[in-house]
């Protein structure tokens, strides 16, 4: 009987019900936070809304919703332009094939969060001194997307991470204080790093080079960024191309380490 047919279940159905589901989800993970994941809920809203018009018949509505969603495609091209980016880096990434990483993708598998390596207590007490001496300083914490093509734009490191350490490389007479430094796991991996800036007009005149850079690196990948201010001793925190509000330092803290998880 044809009501009956949905029985005829197969292996490869299984396997495309997955895999829509991955990518459904990688999806909601690069907008979830901003302000596209507005836009991202209302085209499922008119996607469900389409496909129940065709299945109840109605061939009117069904007509121009289709149209819409048909001509709408170039429009979420331009709209998602940036997730688009981070989502084919986040397949191309050169580190996406180590065992480490790779079992980071499919984390949500897990019913405890992996815990981070990178020592946030020691980069926050850092930030925190170094925004009492009006320090400038950036820090870009890598998560899942390589950053190698902008630590070739600086000096490769290994050094684990320590307060002190974090210090002497942003004091202002060290060499090593202008441009960005990369963190991996719990080692600086580059200083001196050129990031990419962002070209967002709607960034306030109040923040300069280093904050650009910040939103500009976290637009392009899904790394989160420290700037601290050289001019008001302020930190601010920056992810997806955002910043990200908080009270005081303990709440910095623990919201690094549940992004970082």
């Amino acid at each position: 009987m044809d009501f009956l047919n949905f029985l005829d279940f197969k292996v490869t159905d299984f396997i495309d019900i997955v895999l829509v589901a991955i990518l459904l989800y990688y999806v909601y993970k690069l907008v979830k936070g901003t302000v596209a994941i507005n836009i991202f809920i209302g085209i499922v809203i008119v996607w469900v809304l389409w496909k129940l018009t065709e299945l109840l018949q109605m061939k009117m509505i069904s007509s121009v919703v289709g149209g819409f969603m048909n001509i709408g495609l170039i429009a979420l091209i331009i709209v998602f332009q940036q997730e688009i980016r981070k989502f084919l880096l986040l397949i191309g990434s050169t580190n996406f094939a180590s065992k480490r990483s790779f079992a980071k993708h499919f984390k949500f598998l897990k019913q405890e969060a992996m815990p981070t390596d990178v020592d946030i207590d020691a980069v926050i007490g850092a930030c925190k001194n170094m925004g009492m001496s009006k320090t400038g300083a950036i820090l870009v914490i890598e998560r899942t997307n390589s950053l190698d093509f902008v630590k070739n734009t600086g000096d490769q490191m290994s050094i684990k991470i320590t307060q002190p350490i974090i210090e002497s490389i942003f004091y202002k007479n060290s060499p090593l204080h202008d441009g960005a430094a990369i963190i991996q796991d719990n080692f600086i991996t580059a200083t001196r790093v050129i990031l990419p800036v962002s070209n967002e007009r709607n960034i306030p005149l109040r923040y300069g080079l280093r904050h650009r850079a910040a939103i500009g690196i976290t637009e392009k990948t899904d790394a989160i960024c420290l700037v601290v201010s050289e001019e008001t001793g302020m930190i601010s925190y920056i992810k997806n191309g955002e910043f990200v509000l908080y009270k005081n330092l303990e709440e910095l803290t623990q919201t690094i380490k549940k992004d970082m998880s």
